[in-house]
């Protein structure tokens, strides 16, 4: 019996080492969920009511009234693409990947999915702070499970070797000042939503748009 259990310990430590190495799979599985991710945002966008429209007033009408859900389908659509493009520089600085780091990134992923819902949330209840806190919180959880992901290849030495050690300090310093950004963003929305929602897109503007000018040394 001791025999038995004893091969089996050893056929799953055997299995645990070469589990989840591939780099390029997990990219893939990646891509793909982002791109349903980003799909689903764009499905939950609602045309006016036809039976409602019988002149350009009332069309125009619709549409300012959809405007909610247009802002937060952008505002959703640039929160994707900045973690997309976080996750693949994480990703492209690896040698190769391992078990834990291959079920940290799904965790990451299973965040992913949930940004339109979340998105949907805010969207429909948009002056509510607790759907705006639900929305954060998603972002929160994206960012820790990158975090922790970076975090875990470092660990266990999945990064190329030629890496320079002040790319992995910019990418964990990124990292947090982005989390702390938006946790500032959340806490404005005890005055206002729209004002979190406000800040939230200006830092997703920053981040989308100022490293091309100002940070050219760290490639995103």
């Amino acid at each position: 019996m001791l025999s038995r259990f004893a091969g089996v310990s050893m056929a799953t430590a055997s299995y645990n080492r070469i589990a989840g190495q591939s780099v390029e799979r997990l990219a893939a599985l990646s891509d793909g969920i982002f791109a349903v991710a980003m799909t689903l945002l764009v499905l939950d966008l609602r045309l006016p009511a036809a039976q409602a429209v019988h002149s350009e007033r009332d069309l125009w009408r619709g549409i300012v009234t959809a405007a909610p859900q247009l802002l937060m389908y952008l505002m959703s659509f640039i929160t994707l693409g900045i973690f997309w493009v976080g996750q693949q520089t994480q990703l492209n600085h690896l040698s190769r990947a391992h078990r834990s780091l291959a079920w940290i990134h799904l965790l990451f992923l299973f965040f992913v999915t949930l940004m339109p819902f979340s998105t949907k949330l805010l969207a429909e209840f948009i002056t509510y702070r607790l759907a705006l806190l639900v929305y954060w919180l998603n972002i929160l959880l994206l960012g820790v499970a990158l975090y922790l992901s970076w975090n875990c290849a470092i660990r266990f030495k999945l990064v190329k070797a030629d890496i320079a050690p002040e790319i992995s300090v910019a990418i964990k310093r990124r990292m947090v000042i982005a989390q702390a950004l938006y946790a500032f963003g959340a806490l404005l929305c005890i005055f206002s939503t729209y004002w979190s929602i406000a800040f939230i897109v200006l830092v997703q503007l920053y981040y989308a748009i100022a490293p091309r000018f100002w940070r050219r040394d760290v490639r995103e």
